[in-house]
This record gives C-alpha cells, sequence and structure tokens, in this order.
C-alpha cells in the first residue's frame, strides 16, 4: 500500500514548474482538475498528520491525555 516512488513523483511535480505551466496554459476545466486534486491531496495529508500522530501518541500519557484511544 505504501509507494514512496509514487510520493516522489507527486512532491517532484509539485515543486517543478510543470505544474505552473500545465495550469498556466490548460483550458479552465482542466486548471478545475488540477485544483481539486491539489485540495484532495491536503485532505489526505491532514488525515496522514492525524494518523502519524495517533501512532506516535497511542501508547504514551500524552496520548491519553489528548484522547487517543489505547491499543486493543
Amino acid at each position: 500500500m505504501l509507494n514512496m516512488k509514487y510520493l516522489d513523483e507527486i512532491e517532484e511535480y509539485l515543486s517543478s514548474e510543470r505544474l505552473d505551466d500545465e495550469f498556466e496554459y490548460s483550458p479552465e476545466e482542466r486548471r478545475h482538475e488540477i485544483l481539486e486534486f491539489l485540495e484532495r491531496l491536503m485532505d489526505v495529508a491532514d488525515k496522514a498528520d492525524a494518523a502519524a500522530t495517533r501512532l506516535i501518541f497511542r501508547k504514551s500519557q500524552l496520548g491519553a491525555l489528548m484522547g487517543t484511544p489505547p491499543e486493543k
């Protein structure tokens, strides 16, 4: 399930001028697709942040204070 190569490709695309050029020279419909993709990526990043926090603190007293349920 973990695909670091794909994440590297996304990171490179976001860091390059290709994204900017594609957005600038694309029709309006494609621009909306790009913005929807970026919005979805940000939503996924928020979930990744929450998952990382849960995994890191799940066995700690700090995790208990944060409301992280104990392991089953």
